[in-house]
This record gives C-alpha cells, sequence and structure tokens, in this order.
C-alpha cells in the first residue's frame, strides 16, 4: 500500500474478467501530470456456485428461469460491493474520500457480430452504489456496441494514456482469459484487439485433468510437448484470419471447441496443455509481427505475467522484442484492468469520451457507461 495524496481524489475499480477467477478491486489517484498513483487493491474470491454458474452462462449456457439469471445478477452486484468495501477497509480509507466507482462487472454474452449486436454485463450496479455508499458507473460497454463498435476491448485507451512513448512503437498485452493487445505506435496512434484465447483454456484443462484452478508457473504445459497437428487444427479457427476491430471470449473458445479438434490418435493431457499454451503465443506473436512489426517492447499484464513458460513461448516467437512486467512502467500488472475500470470512471463523469474509434469500430467517440449517484 502507498500513501493517499490528500489533493487528488480517489477512484475505485472493479473488473472480473472471463476467466472469473476473481474480483479484482483497485484504489487509485491520477495526477494532472498524468499517469496513475497505485495506493491498494485487493482480489475478492467467488464462491464456487456463483463462479460456476458464471463460466457456464459465459460459455453459451442458458439461465434456469429468468428469476435466477436475476437473483445472479442482484448477487454479483452484492459481491462486487463487498470486494470494494473490503478493499477500503484494508486501505483504511473512508467511502466519503472516493470519488466513483468504476464497475466492469461479469460478462455473461458478447455478440458483437450478431444483429443485433449486443454485449451483456451483469453485476446490478445499484447494489454497488447503495452497499458502498459511493456513486458507481458501470455498463460501459453498451453504448460503444450500440455506436456500431465491438464494446471490446476498452483498455487501450487507459493503455495509451499511461503507457505511451513518442519514442518507440510498442505493445501492451493482457494476459486473461483472454489475450489483447493494444498496439501503440510512437506517432500517438493506437489500434487493440483480442487475439485469441489465453488463461481461459489453460485453466479449464488444468483444472479438469488435475484439479488444479491454474497450471502455477505453466509447469504442466513444460511437462508436455507441442503437438504440431493439433496445432495446425486450432490455428485453422476461421476467427484467426478475421481482420480487426475483433473481440472474443467464452462462448467462441472453450473446451468443447478443443475437444472437437481432437482426433482419434491419443494425446496425453500434458501434450494438450503444451499445444493450447503455445496457441496463445502463436496468435499473439502472428498478431503483433502482422499490425505492429516495428514493435520492439511488450509489457504484459493479466495473470498470464506470472506463467514463465508462456512468456518463455512468446519471446521465442518474438526474437528481438523486449518483452517484460507492466509493473517495469510502473502499473501493477495484476490490477491494470481494475485501474482502467477506475479510470473510465473519471473520464465518464469529467465527460470525456472513454472508448477509441480506431479500437472497437464505432462511428465515433461516445462517453461510456452509467452513473448511479450515491
Amino acid at each position: 500500500m502507498t500513501p493517499v495524496d490528500p489533493q487528488l481524489p480517489l477512484f475505485l475499480g472493479l473488473m472480473s474478467g472471463t476467466s472469473a477467477d476473481g474480483i479484482d478491486a483497485a484504489l487509485v489517484q491520477f495526477p494532472q501530470s498524468g499517469g496513475c498513483h497505485f495506493v491498494h487493491g485487493h482480489t475478492h474470491a467467488w464462491d464456487g456456485a456463483t463462479r460456476d454458474a458464471l463460466i457456464a452462462l459465459g460459455q453459451g449456457g442458458e439461465p434456469a428461469s429468468m428469476d435466477a439469471l436475476g437473483q445472479l445478477d442482484a448477487s454479483v452486484g452484492i459481491a462486487f460491493a463487498a470486494a470494494a468495501n473490503r478493499l477500503l477497509e484494508d486501505a483504511g480509507v473512508r467511502r466519503e474520500q472516493v470519488r466513483a466507482i468504476g464497475s466492469h462487472g461479469q460478462t455473461i454474452r458478447h455478440r458483437p457480430l450478431s444483429t443485433p449486436a449486443f454485449t451483456w454485463q451483469i453485476g446490478d450496479a445499484n447494489r454497488i452504489a447503495e452497499l458502498t455508499g459511493i456513486t458507481t458507473v458501470a455498463d460501459f460497454r453498451r453504448r460503444d456496441v450500440a455506436a456500431g463498435g465491438h464494446g471490446a476491448p476498452l483498455m487501450p485507451a487507459f493503455h495509451l494514456a499511461m503507457l505511451g512513448s513518442a519514442d518507440e512503437d510498442r505493445a501492451v498485452l493482457n494476459l486473461g482469459g483472454i489475450a489483447n493487445l493494444s498496439l501503440i505506435a510512437r506517432d500517438g496512434s493506437i489500434r487493440g484487439f483480442d487475439t485469441g484465447p489465453a488463461n481461459a483454456l489453460l485453466d479449464g484443462w488444468c483444472q479438469r485433468h488435475l484439479g488444479h484452478a491454474f497450471d502455477a508457473d505453466g509447469a504442466f504445459a513444460a511437462s508436455g510437448r507441442v503437438d504440431e497437428a493439433l496445432l495446425g487444427r486450432l490455428l485453422a479457427e476461421p476467427w484467426f484470419a478475421l481482420p480487426p476491430p475483433k473481440s472474443t471470449g467464452r462462448e467462441q473458445f472453450h473446451l468443447e471447441w478443443v475437444e472437437a479438434q481432437l482426433d482419434a490418435a491419443p494425446l496425453s493431457p500434458a501434450d494438450v496443455q503444451a499445444t493450447l499454451l503455445e496457441l496463445t503465443a502463436a496468435t499473439v506473436a502472428e498478431a503483433l509481427v502482422a499490425q505492429l512489426p516495428a514493435a520492439r517492447r511488450v509489457l504484459v499484464c493479466g495473470g498470464g505475467v506470472r506463467n514463465p513458460q508462456l512468456l518463455t513461448r512468446l519471446q521465442a516467437r518474438l526474437p528481438g522484442v523486449l518483452i517484460g512486467s507492466s509493473a517495469e512502467h510502473g502499473l501493477d500488472p495484476d490490477y491494470m484492468e481494475a485501474m482502467g475500470f477506475a479510470w473510465l470512471a473519471q473520464e465518464t463523469l469529467a465527460g470525456r469520451p472513454g472508448n477509441l474509434p480506431s479500437v472497437s469500430g464505432a462511428r465515433g467517440p461516445r462517453i461510456l457507461g452509467a452513473i448511479h449517484l450515491a
């Protein structure tokens, strides 16, 4: 924890991503000179039943009933509020000191290519505002979708504000459940898009075969070998060939998708894990080379930053590129997205657009989110 600057407002960001491995809560301040002052972070674990329900819905499953979906929406909002309150307690910060909460919610459907397109995040922000006593900004993605965009990724605007450089072309790589890239050119132009699966498949396969929530240090993958035939079938998925802007989620990449690519030849679970890890490295590297070939630095955030096997394979596919943690530039990789939604809350309250049409494909800049006053 770092001291609070009494001259600056505090913002609190809440994020639960594709992996649904917990609610990340970050307390931050944004100096007028630029940058992000990280005060404190907390990760709030989901209870098992709620996490199972969220993952099932995210993979395209149907709710048991409308009542069940409504109750889940309320329960997720209550859990987000609990994460915020616990963070404030741990940090010794009074709720009156916080200007606003920015809450991403939990994605249960993302259909940017359907007609009409839509994206859906649950986690009732009314509950968050009520239970924390803090103005809450939420529902950031749907305005961009309404304007013809994908509603994702939303972090490139934050990455540009915090990590842009006039000295080099660089990329920010988020290795969450899904991998996505922010491509920041030295002239200040930026693009961003999802590249494909990351931890969602790796965690799911590890859970199924080892009973572990994730592959610690990539050891399970390192114990196997890449099956080139399987890798080729996975890479043949048409989604990978789509040009940006593009976004995806569990509804596209899940274990049933993997199993459909397995043939009669037996593969050990470790070999499949190694191949899934190589899939992530390959799709990230190919996207970077195709879209920003002059990039010589990749700043990594998200849970995948703690997977040395994945970073090793990524480095092997990107010789000459410096690959390191966003922490080297002052941004905690575990709380990057939570910090980003705190920043988006600030932008919304200031009346500034939070999306980037060059990233999402929207018809223009839009102020994102709905404001729930305390």
